[in-house]
């Protein structure tokens, strides 16, 4: 073979590998985000108004939350199918507490605020210890004791509202934290957007962020290398659990009421929004720029099925089918890692 007929093969490989590392490198979120908005702005000529895509944007700050928190029990190996339970514990505890403090002190609006978010959180977050203690020093399955604080959170949500939604909760904080705005941006766009920089920072500049990579990618080498993995995964799901509980109080403040059955859907939307980015349900890989992209784009294929006039029972159909189709575009890249390696 003469050199020319190698240099050509060689460069018809290059060419043929080509696609394979494009898509080994930036997953199948472009390609389905490129979709999406060529079929729903055929459907509708509303959807890429810049009023709709501010309002997607909104829209998707709750789900944005509890998929940052979610991404970094992924990144351990393991998932939280209880963030649902987080945030209906948070919004129920939360607005009991604030309406019981506004009733004993009118005149301390702030202050009933301040007791009722502390409250919330601090409930929402307990979930997330139990999980961490289960699943850090006794070994219990991520699903098994996550699947198990779904039901006891839930049960003590209900047991204390009766089913029925709270209220009397302070007018200034579902104005400020629900409905407030700053340049034209909604007050969630905020707490969302200074959630991703702490967390960016968390994951990316400090040793803590490394510890969970490391745990997700081997926690056996982990240990030997010096790393805590118990008290890495403990505090991974406080963590979650705690961004989940912010994503709580901020829904409550939009609904203006302590509601049981919110967040029903948060588990799998969560989970769809991180494999759908990239992240690995094997644990170790996965970036946070991706995975609030990937709950944009989970509000946007929602927001675009609404102006489409799709029914909602259609809607948890295709839901279901991307996160299908994101976990087998999983396996079909680590394939073709492989593959390019060798």
């Amino acid at each position: 073979m003469t050199v020319s007929s190698e240099s050509s093969a060689a460069s018809s490989s290059t060419l043929a590998d080509l696609p394979k590392k494009v898509f080994v490198r930036l997953g199948i979120l472009p390609f389905l985000l490129v979709i999406a908005v060529v079929v729903f702005t055929i459907l509708s000529d509303n959807f890429l108004t810049g009023r709709n895509l501010l309002n997607v944007l909104r829209q998707s700050v709750f789900l944005t939350i509890v998929s940052m928190g979610q991404m970094l029990a992924l990144l351990t190996g393991g998932f939280d199918l209880s963030v649902g339970t987080t945030l209906a514990l948070t919004s129920v505890v939360g607005a009991m507490a604030m309406a019981a403090t506004y009733a004993a002190m009118p005149d301390a609006v702030w202050l009933a605020i301040f007791i009722g978010c502390f409250a919330g959180i601090v409930a929402g977050t307990m979930i997330g210890v139990c999980n961490g203690i289960g699943v850090a020093f006794f070994g219990v399955s991520p699903f098994m004791m996550s699947l198990g604080m779904t039901s006891v959170g839930f049960g003590i949500a209900l047991f204390l509202t009766g089913g029925t939604p709270v209220y009397g909760m302070p007018q200034a904080f579902g104005d400020v934290f629900g409905f407030g705005s700053f340049l034209g941006i909604h007050t969630p766009i905020y707490v969302a957007a200074l959630l991703a920089v702490l967390l960016f920072v968390y994951l990316y500049r400090t040793p803590f962020g490394r510890y969970i990579y490391a745990v997700g990618g081997n926690a056996k080498a982990a240990g030997l290398s010096g790393i805590n993995t118990r008290a890495t995964l403990l505090w991974t799901y406080i963590m979650c659990a705690a961004m989940a509980s912010v994503a709580g109080m901020l829904l409550t403040a939009r609904l203006d009421t302590g509601e049981a059955n919110i967040g029903a859907s948060m588990p799998l939307e969560s989970i769809a929004a991180c494999v759908i980015a990239g992240v690995s349900l094997r644990g170790g890989v996965g970036r946070l720029e991706n995975v609030i992209l990937g709950a944009l784009f989970i509000g946007l294929v929602q927001n675009g099925m609404n102006l489409a006039r799709i029914e909602s029972y259609l809607q948890t159909v295709v839901l279901g089918g991307l996160l299908i189709l994101a976990v087998i575009a999983d396996q079909i890249r680590l394939r073709y890692v492989a593959s390019l390696k060798d």
